[in-house]
């Protein structure tokens, strides 16, 4: 092996650990992008170790300097997000690491934030610290897909869950399904790994036909840690929310509900049951999916998680809005009078890089349908 080969591959390593610090801010972070630092000293050891935390302020690189000490001069500092550079709730990362003497910064990614954008790394590099950037750019860029498509749209990222069978059905023939009773399509480990995407989300969102039929609650029921209330989102156009479901009966400041009714009786029964009420312009008689996003990305919602029924797997698909698809697939086959998981496509839909995991007796299929990283800047 070269010397530049094991330089690269102590790179991924440590760029590794950097990466399993920042999974600790998962929950915890937002609206801020989760971000791990490592520094070695000048002998290649670890001096310090740090995570973002929202409610904690400081930033990673902050937190393993301030462990480091004086054995973060002249030493490597790995992080997963390009320093940022400009003062906001704290001041510049930048200037943290130069303070430091550090010598040399390993970024995964740069930042997405168009104001910080490739200025962090060349305010290093003007300090005459060696900088490298790229080392595990797509686990870093994984990791904040939500926050990349929201600091430049401010828009969320939009991931769609959906439960099928082998035949791609959501649920029975009608009929076959008591009334506002889940019908579970999949098996206990598949429904923990779904409070586990809920746990990573901001909001989640469904359809009032999903309500009607199952009478869910949506909430995060994963036990992990999390700073903000996940915000429980419906979509009703015709406002047939029955005001006895658990989402109504238990609001607690986190159930948001779109509608395009005027019924205002309606509207204000349900606002004194603790639902916030948004009234939109209809978009041919439907809630506006673009507007709902718009008005949940101005709300500071990064990421959304979407378990809806066939109309709304379908509309959001249609649009493009969906940018990560994941299908738990159960090893069953209802037949073709059962409810299909989607209907009307006009163009298929392409799934590149599959990712496949098995979760008990089923698996899941994981891919990313819009990258949000493709729009923020490069330089």
């Amino acid at each position: 092996m070269t010397d530049a080969m094991a330089a690269a591959e102590k790179d991924t390593v440590w760029m590794g650990k950097a990466l399993d610090l920042a999974r600790h801010g998962i929950g915890l972070c937002s609206p801020n992008p989760v971000v791990g630092c490592v520094i070695l000293d000048r002998q290649g050891e670890v001096a310090g170790e740090g995570w973002h935390e929202y409610d904690r302020l400081d930033h990673a690189e902050v937190v393993a300097i301030r462990a480091a000490g004086d054995r973060a001069k002249g030493g490597t500092a790995y992080v997963t997000l390009e320093p940022c550079n400009h003062t906001g709730r704290t001041g510049p990362c930048t200037q943290a690491l130069i303070t430091a003497g550090v010598a040399r910064v390993v970024a995964a990614t740069r930042d997405p934030n168009p104001l910080v954008a490739g200025t962090g790394l060349e305010r290093l590099r003007q300090a005459g610290i060696a900088v490298e950037v790229g080392v595990c750019q797509a686990e870093a860029q994984r990791l904040n897909e939500g926050f990349a498509r929201w600091i430049v749209s401010k828009r969320p990222t939009v991931e769609m869950k959906v439960a099928i069978t082998l035949d791609g059905r959501i649920g029975p023939p009608p009929g076959k399904q008591a009334a506002r009773q889940p019908y579970w399509i999949t098996g206990e480990a598949s429904r923990a790994a779904v409070q586990v995407m809920r746990w990573e989300a901001d909001a989640v969102l469904t359809g009032v036909d999903t309500v009607i039929a199952d009478d869910p609650m949506m909430t995060d029921r994963s036990g992990r840690p999390r700073r903000r209330q996940l915000q429980r989102v419906i979509l009703d156009s015709a406002l047939r929310m029955p005001l006895d479901a658990k989402l109504v009966t238990t609001a607690q400041d986190d159930v948001v509900l779109f509608t395009v009714s005027k019924d205002e009786a309606r509207v204000q029964e349900l606002i004194r049951r603790g639902v916030r009420v948004k009234v939109l312009t209809a978009d041919s008689g439907r809630v506006p999916l673009g507007r709902v996003l718009d008005m949940l990305g101005a709300d500071g919602i990064q990421t959304l998680l979407t378990e809806t029924g066939t109309r709304l797997n379908t509309a959001l698909l249609a649009a493009g809005l969906v940018d990560r698809l994941k299908v738990f697939c159960s090893p069953q086959i209802m037949g073709s009078d059962a409810v299909p998981a989607f209907r009307g496509l006009s163009m298929p839909v392409m799934l590149d890089a599959a990712e496949v995991e098995r979760h008990g007796n089923d698996y899941s299929v994981s891919a990313l349908l819009r990258d949000p990283w493709a729009s923020a800047p490069k330089h």
